[in-house]
């Protein structure tokens, strides 16, 4: 585990590096306040901290606040070092930002207890930021394909919706269905249909941007938000996007099976509804569109295609 030490008196550091070495930390020694929110403050930097009160630039309660109004949820655990012992002392140094009080001439064995605490809260954070990005995941994405979930994929395209009416650009939104992909189930089952969708989930990224987005729709419906784009291109997107998953057969458990698809587009240049449920109609018709001139093809949302 990585440690800073900030102590302006040389003898004191020494003293510090060598005890904490010897305790198996990795040690970042600075000798001011400065140095000491720079290291900490890095999107890498050590997470545990020993501060003298006293130092130049900085003193130890002046970068606990720094570091905390820096850091912000990423947390730091600070133990402050001083040779001040009142009950005024010890509140001022807690107020300011600092998780852990420690009065020279301190015990070794007492100095590493305390480092063990921080070191299980520092544990017990991550563990809750780990819980809390995964409940996130969960709500924000489909189980089986792990694209974006419906409500997301919206909310997605509303924001990019109203993005596009301020810079007056232009976002494309497509909207894919699998033809006849109930025969797949009624036929192979519904496992190989989980493993059809699957592939045509990861084919769908292949042919996006990073900075796209892609959501699963509906059973087998998937809608897309392609930002910044040329309107005029909307056609030749759509048909990329059906060529990456409808260009080659998905290899199943059940062997090979060939997939095809319909789609709609919409480009919001010149035509942006006013809610993003009437523009989701939009792309919808378009798609109908599609499935009514003979499915496995692409149209355009107000284009006589």
């Amino acid at each position: 585990m990585r440690i800073l030490i900030a102590d302006d008196e040389p003898v004191s550091l020494r003293m510090l590096q060598k005890t904490l070495r010897r305790a198996g930390y990795e040690v970042t020694a600075v000798r001011d306040g400065r140095a000491a929110i720079e290291e900490l403050c890095c999107s890498d930097g050590p997470r545990l901290a020993l501060l003298d009160w006293m130092m130049p630039e900085f003193d130890g309660p002046a970068v606990c606040r720094e570091v905390r109004r820096r850091r912000g949820e990423r947390h730091v655990h600070l133990v402050l070092l001083t040779s001040r012992s009142s009950k005024q002392d010890v509140v001022i140094g807690l107020e300011s930002g600092a998780d852990d009080y420690l009065i020279k001439p301190f015990d070794p064995d007492e100095l590493k207890a305390r480092l063990h605490t921080g070191l299980r809260i520092l544990q017990l954070e991550d563990n809750l930021v780990e819980v809390r990005e995964a409940m996130l995941y969960k709500a924000t994405h489909d189980a089986l394909t792990s694209l974006l979930n419906r409500g997301t994929i919206v909310e997605l395209l509303a924001h990019e919706l109203s993005r596009t009416r301020r810079e007056d650009g232009c976002t494309i939104a497509v909207l894919g269905d699998l033809d006849h992909f109930k025969l797949v189930n009624d036929t192979h089952g519904h496992l190989v249909g989980d493993e059809v969708l699957r592939e045509v989930a990861r084919r769908l990224l292949s042919s996006v941007r990073s900075y796209d987005f892609v959501g699963r729709y509906g059973g087998e419906e998937f809608l897309l938000v392609l930002n910044n784009c040329d309107a005029k291109k909307s056609l030749k997107r759509a048909e990329e996007i059906r060529t990456a998953v409808c260009g080659s057969p998905i290899v199943t458990s059940q062997g090979p099976l060939v997939i095809a698809a319909s789609i709609g587009a919409i480009a919001s240049r010149g035509r942006i509804p006013e809610t993003v449920e009437d523009f989701l109609c939009e792309v919808d018709r378009a798609l109908y569109t599609a499935k009514s001139a003979g499915r496995n093809c692409c149209r355009i949302a107000g284009a006589e295609v």
